[in-house]
């Protein structure tokens, strides 16, 4: 009988809004069923007045769910924690302590540290040392048997955590987190690390424990931030998720790779960072990833464009994009373009009305040097692709409209980002994502979801044949073609009944128009999208 999973509630920096956390507690049992527990990491207490945690102290009020905390991390707070070995703190709310390992009946293992980064000695109540690192590391990974952890609890992020991963947005973290926890997460390999302290919420993608072809396969772990409890701006400070424990899983079934995993943010050529050292700083240049073909040879890397390498006395010239092997009908530069259809020239990119288009402001977005996919386009084409993306965007809800993006890296020389508009009254976003993955299923078309701020191009090598398409919401929707591909698909889901309902017009060959026509299109698009053009900015 398979074993039944735990459902668990992780948060953020609670800061004293217990009625706050609580009632919203309640709130998600009420709708999707109780959980078993609840897992608070950051700063537990607040600098508000005690009268709100006294209700709860004293038994007037009481935590719906077994509520597990960690310690201090100032100087203000520490008076709440009087036993470094942990304790309840009130009905249901117990304080794990300063360093340790919770093992549940149901034989999940959560590690826990408390407090900040120390780096001398004494070391004050609301911190960690590097002696309490080798502590846990000690009392873990010391037998053979030892595959990782369930769950560590920081408060603070762990530094580089972002290393090839999605972006952390504000959060630099190349500069901020601690060093420390980057080492213990090494060891501990945990399945969930949750953390806080950075007031914002940062799911990185899951990244792998082991080394492609080197060492055998472990489990992913997957990081997660998690914001400050009943911020204005309403980033996520509360996270759902079901686990089994470790020890009663499939081994098989432990191991298997998420589609979207990348390297490990802590090793540099696949070496552990020495505890007790600052991890050197990072290049730009990521290390070779396999994501989804692990079958590539080892070793190749993706062209450079970050800092030169050390060995190298000559500074590295500017990479110019690649020169198309022939005429090519969207190089800007090229007489094949059909230049009356384009309506916005920027730096690195311009607009052009779609040939055939399925409506008359279907646009692409297209780079002006000969790229072939948007996985081998350069920092300053990609920045403002997606500047163009967020414009379009912009100008389409105006006139009531959602966009839809895809590319079919497949059976094209040239970059084509498709931008199709979709009235706001035909369906919801949900519909739209339906559609695709209800027509991938019948077609025998792997669709995986990817996360929202994700990058192609971690999950992408260059010169590999894919499919993917960005809703509005910003959810993405992956394809790595392998075999043949229906070449119109994109155009067919959005044709379809369930979206456009136009079918007849999933062929652009079927849509084309006179020139006199394409061009009183184009005035059209240029005049209603001049309110919105970035290129005319100073």
């Amino acid at each position: 009988m398979a074993q039944k999973p735990l459902r668990v509630l992780a948060c953020g920096d609670v800061e004293g809004k217990f009625d706050v956390l609580f009632n919203r507690v309640q709130a998600i049992q009420k709708k999707s069923g109780n959980f078993d527990l609840l897992l608070c990491v950051g700063n537990f207490f607040g600098s508000t007045s005690d009268a709100e945690w006294e209700e709860y102290k004293t038994g007037v009020k009481k935590a719906p769910i077994q509520t597990y905390v960690l310690g201090a991390n100032n100087q203000e707070t520490v008076k709440y924690f009087q036993d470094a070995d942990g304790c309840e703190l009130a009905e249901n709310i117990t304080y794990l302590g300063r360093k340790g390992i919770f093992t549940g009946s149901s034989g999940l293992q959560i590690v826990y540290l408390s407090g900040t980064e120390c780096l001398h000695e004494p070391v004050p109540g609301y911190s960690f040392h590097i002696k309490d690192v080798s502590f846990l590391r000690t009392m873990l990974c010391s037998t053979s048997q030892f595959k990782g952890v369930d769950i560590l609890l920081t408060s603070p992020w762990p530094k580089y955590v972002g290393n090839f991963g999605n972006s952390s947005g504000e959060v630099d973290t190349k500069k901020c987190g601690s060093a420390l926890i980057s080492t213990l997460a090494t060891s501990l390999k945990p399945r969930y690390h949750f953390a806080a302290l950075e007031k914002t919420y940062y799911e990185r993608l899951p990244y792998r424990n082991h080394i492609v072809l080197q060492e055998n396969a472990q489990h992913a772990t997957r990081f997660i931030a998690l914001a400050n409890v009943g911020n204005p701006e309403k980033k996520k400070y509360l996270y759902a998720f079901s686990i089994v424990p470790m020890k009663l899983m499939d081994a098989a079934e432990l191991v298997k790779q998420p589609p979207d995993v990348t390297e490990n943010p802590y090793r540099k050529s696949g070496q552990e960072a020495p505890i007790g050292k600052q991890t050197p700083a990072f290049e730009e240049e990521s290390a070779c990833q396999f994501f989804f073909d692990l079958n590539e040879k080892q070793g190749r890397k993706r062209p450079s464009t970050g800092r030169d390498s050390k060995s190298s006395p000559h500074p590295k010239q500017p990479r110019k994009p690649p020169q198309p092997p022939g005429p090519c009908w969207f190089c800007l530069a090229s007489p094949e373009v059909e230049k009356h259809l384009v309506v916005n020239i920027g730096t690195h990119c311009y607009l052009a009305l779609a040939k055939g288009g399925l409506s008359d402001d279907h646009v692409l977005i297209l780079p002006i040097g000969h790229y072939q996919s948007v996985v081998e386009l350069s920092a300053e084409v990609v920045e403002e692709v997606e500047k163009y993306k967020a414009t379009l965007r912009r100008f389409f809800k105006s006139r009531g409209k959602r966009c839809i993006l895809f590319e079919r890296n497949y059976k094209s020389h040239h970059l084509q980002l498709q931008v199709i508009p979709v009235p706001l009254s035909c369906c919801a976003t949900d519909d739209i994502k339906d559609a695709f993955i209800t027509q991938a299923q019948e077609q025998q078309i792997e669709l995986l979801e990817i996360p929202e701020h994700s990058d192609i191009k971690q999950i992408a090598q260059p010169g590999a044949a894919y499919f993917y398409v960005e809703l509005d919401t910003g959810e993405k929707l992956f394809h790595r073609i392998k075999k043949n591909f229906p070449l119109q698909f994109g155009r067919e889901v959005l044709a379809s009944e369930a979206i456009l309902n136009i079918p007849d017009r999933s062929d652009w060959r079927q849509c084309q128009m006179s020139k006199e026509d394409e061009e009183t299109l184009a005035r059209r698009f240029r005049k209603d999208f001049e309110p919105f053009d970035f290129t005319l900015d100073d």
